[in-house]
């Protein structure tokens, strides 16, 4: 294998054991910043030594061993944990003998390893931008060039956000363990938060050049299925597992040729994932089926399913979808649910009342700077044949998106409403 596969191998390995070795590590030590470095470390070392000596047989044990290594040095370099060498050692040697002789035998111990890491990088301490870096770092394996272009941001701002989540965590001393009671579904909010925000942000890219950021949605899935595989009774674990397989199941037909996009009545329905879209339905039958009362991401996965349901677009469910976005409504009202609300009002009972929907949501605070409202308004006028409205709508929104293709499209639709 030459040095060029070699490292792609290794990249590949990081980013499937990342997680569990920082876990791993940090179960130990209990400090996730400490653990995180001797992941790095273990992950220099591999750079360094298989390209020469081969990839090892069995890559995860001899990341973890190589880590277990650094850490036991560093409790021997530090006298104050002094005596609790001889735990540590245990703890690691009993883990090294497990992982190399079968590294599957662990699984459950390591999928709880992976809860307490998700729990932790996640707290609710952070603020979403550190929770949603520090996650992909640790969870996702991403570096943090990676995480810096998938935002938009730069290398050192990133760098400096996930220094001071670590730096927040020890100080505020947060317990490396997994909730339980009445604390565990606050927590878990928080984490599903994260996990649908990274996803949004591939899904319909809030800036930059790109209407869509595909690594990201993928690297959201990757950590949703890995969170109803270690939280299978959570049904809203699985509602947002299935609202992403859902969504991501359009990407292909989200742009056309030219990578303009395209709208979801648009879109060719033949391009669809159909796999995803199966198992998107599985995972919401499943959510369904474990909560009497449905939550947010479960009624959004119904939303989306109706969609994936319907062979045309002339075939949608709309009143289903406006009783789902009532549901939705009531246990958690938000102006923008009642924006998408009153999309499917239009859809159902004609754009005069979708009109009057979005109208009585116009002084609305939270919708002022949103580009979506004029969008919509836009829409409704220009079926209603009120042309040089619907331009200035559009002219509007595309003031107020910092995507570059959707104010493109934008401004398109203000072209099309002014007969240009």
């Amino acid at each position: 294998m030459t040095a060029p596969d070699t490292h792609r191998a290794i990249e590949a390995v990081w980013r499937i054991e990342s997680a569990r070795l920082t876990a791993g590590v940090a179960r130990v030590l209990r400090d996730v910043g400490i653990a995180e470095e001797l992941a790095q470390d273990a992950l220099v070392a591999a750079l360094e030594q298989w390209p020469t000596s081969g990839i090892p047989k069995n890559p995860g044990a001899w990341l973890m061993t190589t880590a277990k290594r650094r850490a036991i040095d560093l409790v021997r370099r530090n006298a104050r944990l002094e005596d609790r060498q001889g735990a540590l050692e245990r703890d690691f040697e009993d883990r090294q003998e497990r992982t190399t002789a079968d590294f599957d035998a662990v699984e459950e111990d390591v999928g709880d390893d992976l809860l307490r890491l998700v729990f932790t990088s996640c707290h609710p301490v952070l603020n979403a931008e550190a929770r949603t870096a520090l996650t992909l770092r640790l969870l996702g394996g991403l570096s943090t060039a990676e995480i810096a272009r998938a935002f938009l941001a730069s290398e050192s701002t990133i760098a400096q956000r996930i220094v001071r989540a670590k730096r927040t965590l020890a100080e505020a001393h947060v317990p490396y363990e997994v909730p339980t009671g009445d604390d565990l579904h606050a927590r878990l909010a928080s984490v599903l938060e994260v996990i649908y925000l990274v996803f949004n942000e591939g899904y319909s890219a809030t800036a930059g050049d790109d209407w869509m950021r595909p690594a990201l949605c993928e690297d959201a899935l990757r950590l949703g299925r890995i969170l109803a595989e270690l939280m299978p009774r959570e049904a809203e674990v699985h509602g947002l597992v299935a609202l992403m397989e859902i969504q991501a199941s359009r990407m292909r037909a989200r742009t056309d040729a030219a990578g303009e996009p395209v709208l979801l009545l648009e879109q060719n329905r033949g391009r669809w994932d159909h796999l995803l879209i199966q198992r998107g339905l599985a995972a919401l039958a499943r959510a369904e089926a474990l909560g009497a009362a449905h939550g947010p991401y479960t009624l959004q996965a119904a939303l989306a399913a109706c969609h994936a349901r319907a062979r045309a677009a002339e075939e949608t469910d709309w009143a289903r979808i406006v009783a789902l976005y009532d549901e939705l409504g009531e246990i958690g009202p938000s102006p923008v649910v009642a924006l998408n609300r009153s999309v499917a009002v239009g859809m159902a009972s004609g754009p005069a009342a979708g009109l009057a929907a979005v109208d009585a949501l116009r002084e609305e605070p939270a919708l002022r700077g949103y580009h979506l409202l004029p969008t919509v308004r836009g829409d409704l006028l220009a079926k209603l044949g009120r042309l040089d409205e619907a331009r200035e709508e559009f002219e509007r929104a595309a003031a107020l998106t910092h995507n570059a293709r959707e104010r493109a499209l934008l401004l398109g639709r203000a072209r099309q409403a002014a007969g240009g």
